[in-house]
């Protein structure tokens, strides 16, 4: 014979029916929206510039080529190595995360380059300002985390600060001008 369930096992078992992926969290709906909605907004800005830094870290050229080839990998593999828990910190409040490629698209705001041909000089400058504006993101989601008082998020957001401005501070200082230093 089955068992009878109360209403609020009733209400509990048809909620879960459908919103399959919603994990238990102690976060209101509200945050679980907000939370995702931003880290959702990071990941795919990371995504984007995981790209771009790899896209440039491949064909980077000229007379400083092993330099900036090497610090465009050790940059890329540090932002790549963002996505899994950006993604996973999204599943634990309760939210859903990125699922394509053509979702990232959507929602990034880090832009593409497509050029066939880019100074090495300019990558290092595009991608200084890519960076920067990333630590800039990363703040205003580290904002709501803070709002909705989510300090797991809260603590890997600003050590993700950290790392993006010590990018920023490298390629600052890689593409700066030989002949203009000290003016």
């Amino acid at each position: 014979m089955a068992k009878k369930l109360d209403p609020k096992q009733k209400s509990a078992a048809t909620t879960r029916r459908k919103r399959p992926l919603a994990t238990p969290t102690d976060l209101s709906q509200v945050a679980t929206r907000d939370i995702s909605a931003a880290l959702n907004q990071i990941l795919a800005d990371v995504f984007a510039l995981y790209l771009k830094t790899k896209n440039f870290h491949w064909h980077v050229s000229g007379p400083h080529f092993r330099d900036y080839h090497l610090l465009l990998d050790e940059q890329s593999d540090q932002l790549f190595a963002m996505t899994d828990p950006l993604a996973e910190r999204v599943r634990k409040v309760g939210g859903t995360t990125l699922r394509s490629i053509g979702h990232i698209a959507r929602t990034q705001r880090v832009l593409d380059n497509d050029a066939d041909y880019v100074q090495p000089q300019d990558m290092l400058a595009e991608l200084r300002e890519d960076n920067k504006a990333l630590a800039a993101a990363l703040r205003a989601a580290h904002d709501v985390t803070d709002e909705h008082h989510d300090i797991a998020s809260s603590s890997l957001l600003e050590n993700w600060i950290d790392e993006t401005e010590r990018r920023t501070w490298f390629l600052f200082e890689a593409s700066r001008d030989a002949d203009r230093i000290g003016n």
